[in-house]
């Protein structure tokens, strides 16, 4: 396979991508380290950054049949899943209200934080190290695969995220980690009393008519 330097992986919007994705997966693996509140205020801005390369990037058809292979095993999505659950505590969960099943819903539906940022973080994962194969072809389709991921799914999940740390960052919420968020991790979700989470508190002001 010969490459050609002047295909559109090499261009500019690519490489500021690949950049900006970089500095997103190497904070989020080493999100054990950072106190909460300033987790929280990291990603609200790279996640902006983020969504803003990943819209410019240029769009590129398929250049070769067979499939291309995955980077990130299920075992690490859900390292990153977990870790992100541990960092957000009971800040983790959010009401949902971008969503389609959303709209066919009569009750609130809820997502997390963790979840949706290790599938960010799964997508952009794989590209990277798709592209650092520097074959033209498997860039090409990495970044073409990237951008179909991006619209159906990562992009939505980025600014619902977004949204959702926001409210908890701005709100007026106490953001210290304390052994208490431990206890809960260790005794499960159901020995929680969950009345002054922010979660709750979106909902009953949901089916109040009031949120």
């Amino acid at each position: 396979m010969e490459d050609s330097f002047e295909h559109q992986v090499y261009s500019a919007n690519v490489i500021e991508f690949v950049t900006v994705g970089r500095e997103f997966c190497a904070w989020l693996e080493g999100v054990e380290t950072q106190p909460r509140a300033d987790f929280i205020s990291t990603a609200l801005k790279i996640l902006p950054l983020l969504y803003l390369k990943a819209s410019m990037l240029p769009k590129t058809e398929t250049m070769l049949d067979d499939f291309l292979e995955k980077a990130v095993t299920e075992e690490e999505y859900e390292l990153i899943k977990d870790v992100v659950q541990a960092k957000m505590g009971p800040f983790d969960d959010y009401l949902e209200v971008f969503t389609a099943d959303m709209q066919r819903s009569d009750l609130p539906l809820t997502s997390t934080v963790s979840e949706n940022m290790a599938d960010i973080y799964q997508d952009v994962k794989d590209f990277l190290m798709s592209y650092r194969t520097a074959v033209t072809e498997i860039m090409n389709d990495a970044l073409t695969e990237l951008n179909e991921h991006f619209m159906e799914h990562w992009g939505q999940s980025l600014v619902n995220v977004l949204r959702a740390l926001h409210m908890v960052y701005y709100g007026a919420e106490n953001l210290d980690e304390d052994e208490g968020d431990d206890n809960d991790r260790k005794t499960g979700y159901d020995d929680r009393n969950t009345d002054n989470w922010l979660l709750s508190r979106r909902q009953r002001d949901f089916r109040e008519g009031t949120f």
